[in-house]
This record gives structure tokens, C-alpha cells and sequence, in this order.
């Protein structure tokens, strides 16, 4: 296959292009090097994958519809993997119109690009974020999700929306996978398995938010790209799955398991709950493991090993 892969050059997207051309299909990736985090990370996220020569790169922005238009003019395009998006619950409150410009018109861009050209498949990622302050859990895709907290979860609802119009409209096979609060090798240093390994490391007070208790379902990484996999597998229709581990841990776990591992102890600065955080995330993925035959191998512990090995290798450079 000749696979189009947005937001090549972040976390996922890296992975996913590299699981990809491991697999002898032909990817070609773009990315607009946002400012959100240093064009140094992305281009060590893509090192890698410029070696091999069934990997092509352009730097392009989704709203630029002309650049997009002759990535599909050049390529044979068959299906497109749409991870590209502004990403963060916190930073979006701050920027709220630029995240719905990138996150809803740049989709609205993608999509009409693929119809113009007749590619049809499409695997969009969306969040688990969407579910807000769900009571009921473990989250199901049948729950209620039109009470988001955070316009970046707004943004990700309005996404999975306009696929089923494509669906419905024009016989998109599009699949909406619901990523639960991804981490491994490459995580971005904003997010808080990073930020923490990182704090913790130099002997910095580490943010803690609340009195401990709000939980996570944290996803390796390969476990995703598993389940992007088993999602293209399958595409068939409009489809929604929740992709994560089915397991949670509270902040204060979170926190002494990267102590134990680094061997260090968190200096703790206690803060009060953040606006547009949830309480819990925590994934139901049998729907997933039924119908696309997703599962996971990773658990929190051996995926924050992983994630601290790769911190060691590269802190000097990330942090530089």
C-alpha cells in the first residue's frame, strides 16, 4: 500500500511510519514542524526513517490545500492515517480559534482532498479526552459524548462528526480510533510521563496536581501503532474504537513507579485541580478486540522502563 501519514514527524506519527515501512508498505509523511515543541525533536523522530527509501517527506500544513493537492497529484495515494492535529487539553484553552482551525477546517481540508481524488480510506485519530468527566467506567464507544471539557476534546468530537458525514455522504471507510493518554519512547516533553522523568531526574519540583487520585489509562506506544494496524486492517464503513490498555493508575503511583525506576525521589508541588482535566480515563476495548482484533503487551511499568531507557540515551540532546 501507499500510505499518507499526517503528523509524520510527532510521537505517534514517527512510530507509526516506521511500523509502516518495517512492513514493506510505502509511506509518505507530512508535517507542518508546529512550534508547539523544537523542529530538533521532529527531525530526530524522523533520523530513522530517512534512511530508507520507501519513506518520502513534505513539509506541508492540512489547511494547505494546494500542498495537499499535489501530495495526491504526485503519489497514488490509497489510504491516509490522520494524526496530525494542535494537541493538548491545557494548551488549547489558551488558543482556542487556532486549535479549531488546525483540528476541525485542517480535517475539513484532508477530507475534500481525498474526494477530489477518490482515496476513500482513511484512520483518524481521535482522543479519549472527548468522554469528559465520564462517570460511568470503564468508557464504552456506545457512552454519551457530547459533554466535552476542553475545546481540544471538542475539536476531536467535531473530527469524528465530519468522518461520518464522509461516510455517510460520499462511502468513506473511515475507522475513529480513541487514543487513551499515549507514552513511550519519544513522548513529547510536554506531556507528564516526560515532564516528570525529567523533573525528577534534575532535582526540580514536579507539578502535582490535586491530591493524587485522578487516574489514567496510560497506552504504550506500540500498543497504538497495534492497533492502528488492526484498525486498517479492517476498515469497513464508519467504526469507532477506544484504543488503550484497559488499565489505570492514580497520579501518586504514577509518580513513585518513575521514581523507583530512576532511582530518585520527586520533590512534590501541590497544586490545585487544573481547568478541562479529567478524573479518570479508562478504556473499554472489547469492542476493539472483537471486531478488529486489537490487544496490548505493555503494561505501565515495562512501558515506563522503555520510555526512561530512551530518556537516558537522548536527554543531553533533548534538553541541550
Amino acid at each position: 500500500m501507499n500510505i499518507l501519514v499526517t503528523g509524520a514527524a510527532g510521537f505517534i506519527g514517527s512510530h507509526v511510519c516506521e511500523h509502516f515501512i518495517e512492513t514493506n508498505h510505502c509511506v509518505t509523511g507530512i508535517d507542518n514542524f508546529d512550534d508547539f515543541y523544537s523542529a530538533e525533536l521532529k527531525n530526530l523522530n524522523l533520523a530513522k526513517l530517512h534512511k530508507d527509501n520507501k519513506f518520502q517527506f513534505q513539509k506541508i500544513d492540512i489547511r494547505d490545500s494546494k500542498g495537499l493537492n499535489s501530495i495526491f497529484d504526485s503519489y497514488k495515494i490509497d489510504i491516509v492515517i490522520h494524526l496530525a492535529a494542535k494537541a493538548g487539553v491545557r494548551p488549547s484553552m489558551d488558543s482556542i480559534a487556532e486549535y479549531y482551525d488546525v483540528n476541525v477546517n485542517g480535517t475539513v481540508s484532508l477530507l475534500e482532498c481525498m474526494r477530489s481524488h477518490g482515496v476513500k480510506k482513511m484512520i483518524f485519530a481521535s482522543s479519549s479526552s472527548i468522554y469528559g468527566n465520564n462517570k460511568k467506567v470503564p468508557f464504552s464507544e456506545t457512552d454519551t459524548v457530547d459533554n466535552p471539557i476542553s475545546p481540544y476534546a471538542a475539536t476531536k468530537k467535531s473530527g469524528e462528526l465530519l468522518c461520518h458525514v464522509y461516510s455517510h455522504l460520499y462511502e468513506f471507510d473511515i475507522t475513529c480510533l480513541r487514543f487513551f493518554t499515549v507514552f513511550g519512547p519519544r513522548q513529547r516533553p510536554d506531556l507528564a510521563i516526560h515532564k516528570f522523568t525529567r523533573l525528577i531526574d534534575i532535582g526540580k519540583p514536579v507539578p502535582f496536581y490535586g491530591d493524587g487520585s485522578t487516574s489514567r489509562d496510560y497506552t504504550y506506544v506500540d500498543d497504538i501503532v497495534n492497533g492502528i494496524k488492526c484498525a486498517v486492517n479492517y476498515l469497513n464503513g464508519y467504526r469507532i474504537y477506544n484504543i488503550g490498555e484497559s488499565k489505570v493508575i492514580n497520579l501518586k503511583s504514577l509518580v513513585e513507579t518513575i521514581e523507583l525506576i530512576l532511582g530518585k525521589k520527586a520533590i512534590l508541588n501541590y497544586l490545585p485541580m487544573q481547568q478541562g482535566d479529567v478524573d479518570k480515563t479508562y478504556a473499554d476495548i472489547s469492542k476493539a478486540k472483537e471486531e478488529i482484533g486489537y490487544d496490548t503487551k505493555y503494561d505501565i511499568e515495562i512501558g515506563l522502563r522503555e520510555f526512561i531507557e530512551w530518556y537516558n540515551l537522548n536527554k543531553h540532546f533533548i534538553w541541550r
